[in-house]
């Protein structure tokens, strides 16, 4: 028997299941919690978000993913309105749902995972954020670095800015960055770029520069010694999951409207708070 043979033979007897997807589950969830507003709420933004995603759009701003405290003190007062006290069909209903609910909950706090695995996205990038950016370069020409498969330049793009997008595609190998590009990407490292660009650009917009990996200190020891103004845009977490050490050691950080504004559309959704900051 060869192995074709073996494994139709194996589904066959229901040794091999095969486990639904990501969004398939989260379809699931849409039924199961089907009389729980906040629940539909929030897997609802993750089904649109996956939707615009998959049509080559941006998504739009999301929610916290984070079930609300009192979600089974909810649930349980759903059932005991639906059914007495010693109905064992209620306790199976009730059954269903617990059971459910930290499936569910593993699921909702693991959407960035599935961005990086099926969209190469590490950094939730989402219209209405790259709409705040494009409206602040006002006609100044940007250059991204690390621009991943593109999602912050191909809003600034969509919204008529002029930029500038490269990125060195050396994680090609690794992971599904580089393989969904969704605009013309330059493969040029952060350097590279800075080097042939700096006499026609104002600002350098860098995004989750890889974290232990020091180029972004780099860039902005080249930024700052180049004798033109040009501002720099950092979205990543402070000490945290992006960046090296020592850029954010030696980052100057400027507290900002504009930038308090900007982030009003780039909220955290999980447990990694990153942000838009402006650096000198």
């Amino acid at each position: 028997m060869n192995k074709k043979q073996l494994i139709k033979k194996l589904r066959k007897n229901k040794k091999i299941v095969k486990k639904p997807s990501y969004i398939e589950r989260m379809k699931k969830y849409r039924k199961i919690f089907s009389d729980f507003p906040a629940i539909i709420f929030l897997v609802n933004n993750i089904l649109e978000a996956n939707r615009l995603l998959r049509s080559n759009q941006l998504p739009q701003d999301l929610p916290e993913l984070i079930l609300p405290d009192n979600i089974q003190d909810e649930i349980f007062q759903f059932v005991n309105n639906q059914y007495s006290m010693n109905d064992r069909e209620g306790d199976k209903v009730w059954n269903k749902y617990v059971d459910q609910l930290p499936i569910l909950d593993k699921d909702l706090r693991s959407f960035r995972d599935y961005l990086e695995a099926e969209y190469g996205m590490w950094a939730y990038i989402s219209a209405p954020f790259t709409n705040g950016i494009a409206k602040y370069l006002n006609g100044k020409k940007a250059l991204e670095v690390m621009a991943g498969n593109g999602y912050i330049s191909k809003g600034l793009r969509d919204a008529r800015a002029d930029v500038i997008c490269t990125d060195s595609m050396s994680w090609q190998k690794e992971n599904e960055t580089g393989h969904h590009l969704v605009t013309n990407i330059e493969k040029l490292d952060a350097n590279a770029a800075f080097d042939k660009y700096k006499h026609e650009i104002d600002v350098v917009i860098m995004c989750w520069s890889p974290d232990g990996v020091d180029i972004d200190w780099q860039l902005l020891q080249k930024i700052r010694e180049y004798n033109k103004d040009i501002q720099l845009i950092v979205i990543g977490e402070k000490y945290g999951a992006t960046d090296s050490k020592s850029f954010w050691d030696n980052a100057k950080i400027i507290n900002s409207d504009i930038a308090n504004e900007l982030n009003k559309h780039h909220r955290p959704f999980d447990l990694i708070k990153d942000q838009l900051y402006f650096v000198n």
